[in-house]
């Protein structure tokens, strides 16, 4: 049996016919978003299990070889980011293994989606996109497509819904990239929705609020 990476899990009632696996950014962990779920109001009756990895901790280069959480290396701050692909990979075969096992507990492929903020984006993006069994849907935040050249796109998912979120004001992750990865998946025929807001590298509250109204449009809660 796949050994998982340690994560946390909240169930939003018994019996749940839905998952969401969600990716923190650098430097956080699992719990980043744990509280995010409660403030997602979700419809009362909408039983879904929420997945919180945490990435493993590693050498990060940009920040002095610090070591902290990370799902992979950022080599150089260039606007288009220069990362370590193969440890990006690595962690998308880390998300994969959750979408298999959220299978085996008998939940249906095409009821998970996969969201992530900033380095969890650019993970997401390529675990969801190569996944060879429809998945429900991408949830991308402040984020970039870091592997749009090298990743092996699955027709399985070439009716992805995919919905990207980016800060107007971002000073980590620049609009353009979010604008960029938009531009790119929506040329490819995916059905994509770019959302902006007035705020930073960050989470605000009206997103909250749409992210809830996403996760309710494509899941079919009621």
């Amino acid at each position: 049996m796949t050994q998982l990476l340690p994560h946390i899990e909240v169930e939003t009632n018994p019996n749940p016919n839905a998952s969401i696996i969600w990716l923190h950014g650098l430097g956080a962990d699992g719990h980043d978003f744990e509280p995010i779920v409660a403030q997602l109001a979700l419809p009362e009756k909408a039983a879904i299990r929420f997945i919180f990895p945490h990435a493993p901790s590693l050498s990060v280069t940009i920040n002095n070889g610090a070591i902290m959480p990370a799902w992979y290396d950022i080599l150089e701050m260039t606007i288009d980011r220069k990362v370590d692909e193969t440890q990006l990979k690595i962690s998308a075969a880390s998300v994969v293994d959750f979408i298999d096992h959220e299978i085996s507990r008998g939940i249906a492929s095409d009821r998970i989606i996969v969201a992530g903020f900033s380095q969890g984006g650019a993970v997401a993006f390529e675990a969801a996109l190569s996944f060879p069994k429809k998945l429900a849907g991408l949830l991308a935040l402040s984020t970039y497509f870091a592997t749009k050249d090298s990743v092996e796109f699955n027709p399985a998912n070439q009716d992805l819904a995919i919905e990207i979120h980016h800060g107007d004001y971002d000073p980590i992750v620049p609009l353009s990239l979010g604008q960029l990865s938009f531009e790119l998946l929506s040329a490819k025929g995916y059905p994509t929705a770019l959302k902006r807001y007035p705020m930073e590298h960050s989470v605000c509250q009206q997103q909250i609020a749409d992210i809830s109204q996403w996760f309710v449009n494509t899941l079919q809660l009621d």
